[in-house]
């Protein structure tokens, strides 16, 4: 690093009241979010959670328009409810994961503030970036999971029969877990850079480790793949193909980060010499 950090060294009390502020504020902004939510949850479950399993869903046009042979006439399913406080739960739950994709840019601002401390001068200036970065992969991996892999999934799920004696009434928990698994593990997995870039920062990887491994992440990205995405080959490579572009880029990113140290260490030495 160039420059020390000037600032006071923090004591335990001071880290945890700070991670106090942190936690609150972050939830004050999800329930935030969830309370907006909750005042409109017929028009997000109408418009938005119940809209892939229409057959004029965006996504579905879209196939369409590249084939016939793709087009979707017919999702068979029927929402039902089984449980007493179902759609109670299911009311709640959607708001609180709304709440945070929403408040998932004010999140990281919080975040930034809390590990801006222990950050040297140079590294602070990349504050903005840092937010900017982390809530637009956050929310592109939100996007691809919603009009790529739920879509997808839906289709493939509610058309899929092992005998016509049997009418898909799917609950509504199933779905709603459909869903909500679907987009917020995309959300976390486009976060992979973000990632890479603190463990380059800690020193745990580099770049030449990411291109040893890239066979091996080459697998985990096709089981992670079959894990998140309907048991068809078709939707694996749909989902790995942006997974591997995200692991490539954050071989640059490591070795960005990589190049950065070492001009860094070299400033510091010959400064001390």
């Amino acid at each position: 690093m160039t420059e020390a950090n000037p600032h006071k060294e923090m004591g335990i009390l001071d880290h945890l009241n700070d991670l106090r502020i942190f936690l609150f504020r972050s939830a004050v902004g999800v329930a935030v979010g969830a309370v907006i939510i909750a005042f409109n949850i017929q028009a997000v479950y109408n418009n938005i959670i119940f809209a892939p399993k229409n057959p004029d869903f965006v996504t579905y046009r879209m196939f369409c328009k590249i084939s016939e042979a793709l087009c979707i006439e017919k999702i068979p399913i029927n929402i039902i409810n089984r449980q007493m406080s179902g759609q109670f739960s299911a009311h709640i739950w959607t708001s609180l994961i709304f709440g945070i994709i929403i408040a998932f840019p004010y999140i990281i601002y919080e975040l930034w503030k809390f590990i801006k401390p222990a950050l040297y001068e140079n590294e602070k200036k990349q504050g903005l970036t840092f937010i900017f970065v982390s809530s637009s992969l956050f929310i592109l991996g939100i996007l691809f999971g919603y009009f790529v892999i739920t879509p997808l999934s839906v289709n493939f799920l509610g058309n899929y029969f092992v005998t016509s004696e049997i009418v898909n009434n799917i609950d509504l928990a199933s779905y709603n877990s459909l869903v909500r698994t679907t987009v917020l593990a995309n959300g976390i997995v486009f976060e992979m850079p973000i990632i890479i870039y603190f463990l380059s920062k800690m020193g745990l990887v580099d770049d030449q480790f990411l291109k040893k491994n890239r066979k091996y992440a080459l697998i985990l990205i096709l089981l992670l793949a079959a894990v998140i995405t309907p048991p068809d080959i078709i939707s694996q490579i749909i989902v790995a193909i942006p997974l591997l572009i995200l692991y490539e880029f954050s071989i640059y990113v490591a070795k960005f980060v990589g190049k950065k140290y070492s001009t860094e260490v070299t400033i510091n030495n010959d400064g001390k010499s």
